[in-house]
């Protein structure tokens, strides 16, 4: 087995929701970023390539390259879960924590769960995501955006 950790953070600016997980979830602001700002698809991309020691999601998909901008996170996850399948690796279980003051996570979390089993290859039950608020304290306490924890389980395929 192996664990990899990943992070991501997003400004806020004005807007109609915010994307996280591949869901929408309603709200009077958005996050900004290169491609589709989904921090919480960034977080566990790095963590899944982390654990299989295969980089990270800026040297797969850096933000210098025009066909990165504005693309699908969850389409990002998917293709570094085949990279770390092709090198022997599996996901197994992932866990995550979305710091924020808003968006509120609870209601969205079985929609999230859902979309982010599917992109690993693993039932929902094996994917937790949890909602923290910062307790109003520094830039995410202020409501100017939103910090991603996420740690990755993979396990060896079979012949490897």
């Amino acid at each position: 087995m192996r664990v990899g950790i990943g992070y991501d953070s997003h400004r806020f600016a004005e807007g109609h929701g915010v994307l996280l997980g591949g869901v929408m979830i309603p709200a009077a602001v958005r996050c900004t970023g290169h491609s589709d700002a989904d921090a919480v698809c960034h977080a566990l991309t790095d963590a899944v390539l982390g654990g299989a020691g295969l980089g990270d999601i800026g040297e797969m998909f850096p933000d210098t390259k025009a066909e990165n901008a504005e693309r699908d996170s969850i389409e990002m996850l998917r293709l570094a879960v085949a990279r770390v399948r092709a090198a022997g690796w599996a996901p197994a279980q992932a866990d995550l924590t979305v710091i924020a003051e808003t968006p509120k996570i609870g209601p969205h979390r079985p929609a999230i769960r859902e979309r982010l089993a599917m992109a690993l290859g693993i039932d929902a039950e094996d994917v937790m995501v949890k909602g923290k608020t910062n307790e109003g304290m520094g830039w995410i306490g202020r409501g100017e955006g939103i910090a991603v924890i996420a740690v990755a389980m993979l396990t060896r395929t079979p012949g490897r």
